[in-house]
């Protein structure tokens, strides 16, 4: 029998709603391995255990940091997430961790979706009023990570990265909802005291899942001098429409998932709202998703920079490079008035 007082493993946004109506702790496995003392170690782990090297970087650190911090339960999403998440999902489960599947549909479908957070909720014990409940009671949380969103993009009082760290962190919460609500709201009023950033910066967007670089952000905003002002998966994770709306509906517009074309077209909504001059897509090593970067550039009528990194740690040179010129080739069309 499992200890209800143990956190229970993600592998990405789930409904977190039924974990927490079941008084159960999530676990954003990939949080928990980005922010891990030394993430390349977890790697090394996975690798040491026989997974090769052409697995996605976030898969092996997924792997080590669950068996690491002893991890006895995951949900695993086995459609909808990535695609080596089947593979992983079974060498945890020879390892003695009990895998829970949780499958989005591919074509968005309501009623399937409906039946999948119901086979959840049957897992863990728990009804749709304990479950509506923790749906409601995470609105003022989803609400004030969308302020600080806008904090980013509209004013310039909190940086690309740190917005990217609040709506990255919605996943889970931080395992304590509570916490994470007040912490949010500390940092959202300590924020509105801020002056406002440069205006004449380039405003850049970032697509695709979280960049595995550890300083990413740092090497865009603070060396280069560039302003990110939109990330969108991570903004996907925060749900900010959710207050809006049913529980169902939330996951259903929830656009990671499913097809890219509904990624695409919150891209051209956001991208031309926030005044967006051109987008990074980022692109993990040996991930399916790079295939999707043809259709991104083929759709959006912005510049775009691909960059694939594998293992955690700093920005490359090369990358750095690339990031330098891409962002003068944006302040030059800028100044000459192209689009």
């Amino acid at each position: 029998m499992s200890d209800s007082t143990a956190p229970v493993g993600l592998t990405t946004t789930i409904p977190v709603e039924v974990l927490l109506a079941a008084g159960r702790v999530p676990l954003d496995l990939n949080n928990a391995f980005i922010t891990a003392p030394d993430p390349p170690a977890l790697v090394a782990r996975a690798e040491r255990d026989g997974y090769p090297p052409n697995v996605c970087g976030w898969i092996k650190g997924i792997y080590g940091v669950a068996l690491e911090r002893g991890i006895r339960q995951i949900v695993a999403v086995t459609q909808g997430d990535c695609s080596q998440t089947h593979a992983m999902a079974e060498t945890l489960q020879a390892e003695g961790v009990e895998i829970i599947p949780f499958a989005y549909p591919f074509d968005r479908d309501r009623e399937l979706l409906q039946h999948q957070i119901e086979r959840l909720m049957d897992r863990f014990g728990v009804a749709w009023e304990a479950v509506h409940a923790q749906y409601a009671a995470l609105h003022e949380a989803r609400r004030i990570v969308a302020e600080v969103d806008e904090l980013n993009w509209r004013a310039g009082q909190v940086t690309g990265g740190e917005a990217h760290l609040w709506q990255v962190n919605c996943s889970d919460f931080g395992g304590d909802p509570v916490r994470f609500l007040a912490e949010a709201r500390a940092f959202a009023e300590a924020a509105q005291g801020r002056p406002a950033r440069d205006g004449d910066a380039v405003r850049l967007a970032l697509a695709g899942v979280p960049p595995i670089y550890s300083d990413f952000f740092e090497v865009v905003e603070r060396d280069l001098g560039a302003r990110v002002v939109f990330v969108e998966v991570p903004r996907q994770f925060a749900l900010p429409w959710a207050p809006e709306t049913d529980i169902v509906t939330s996951y259903q517009r929830y656009t990671y998932p499913y097809d890219i074309f509904g990624r695409i077209e919150d891209l051209k909504t956001e991208c031309e709202r926030r005044k967006v001059r051109g987008l990074i897509h980022y692109a993990q090593s040996f991930c399916f998703r790079q295939i999707e970067d043809l259709l991104i550039k083929r759709r959006l009528d912005l510049p775009v920079l691909t960059l694939e990194g594998d293992r955690p740690g700093p920005v490359d040179a090369r990358t750095r490079i690339r990031l330098e010129a891409f962002i003068e080739s944006v302040e030059a069309r800028r100044a000459t008035g192209s689009t």
